[in-house]
């Protein structure tokens, strides 16, 4: 549901998982394997994402027996852009639908304009939504998240055009 690659979803899912279990009077370890399990996901994939988490200061880790990840700082510290701005390439332009000789070296394409405003906003979701959304969440049916907007109709994020 994201547009962006599956690494960066796994770490998403990685890091909110998380802060899922965040307690800092108790600091809780998850390993990778716990990770993958709870998200359904490989744990070779999670491992190395957290890996790289680690090396990025997003995420703590201990080795060995007892060993696991913590978040590094408070869930409402960090944002979804701290996490998959390690994976993506958020501030490089749109890549043009109508190919190189469009948009950036040539004219712009009838979809440039709008391509750029739902880039910004995007970006701007990733870096003002926190993992703090995600603390003691534990993903049944009576807590799960309800689409803004009006019921049955997608989410307006693309100006009109008369």
């Amino acid at each position: 549901m994201t547009p962006y690659g599956k690494t960066a979803q796994t770490a998403i899912a990685a890091v909110s998982r998380l802060a899922e279990v965040y307690d800092p009077a108790k600091r809780v370890k998850l390993n990778s394997a716990d990770v993958a399990e709870h998200r359904h996901l490989p744990q070779p994939v999670v491992a190395k994402v957290l890996t790289i988490l680690s090396q990025a200061g997003i995420v703590t880790g201990s080795p060995g027996p007892g060993g696991g990840y913590w978040l590094a700082r408070p869930p409402e510290q960090l944002t979804l852009y701290d996490v998959v701005s390690q994976f993506e390439r958020l501030d490089e332009n749109v890549s043009c639908p109508f190919g190189p000789e469009y948009c950036g070296t040539g004219p712009h394409c009838p979809l440039h304009t709008d391509m750029l405003t739902l880039r910004e906003q995007i970006v701007t979701f990733l870096k003002t939504s926190t993992f703090a959304r995600f603390v003691g969440w534990t993903g049944t049916v009576d807590q799960t998240v309800k689409p803004a907007g009006r019921p049955g109709k997608s989410l307006d994020v693309l100006p009109t055009r008369k």
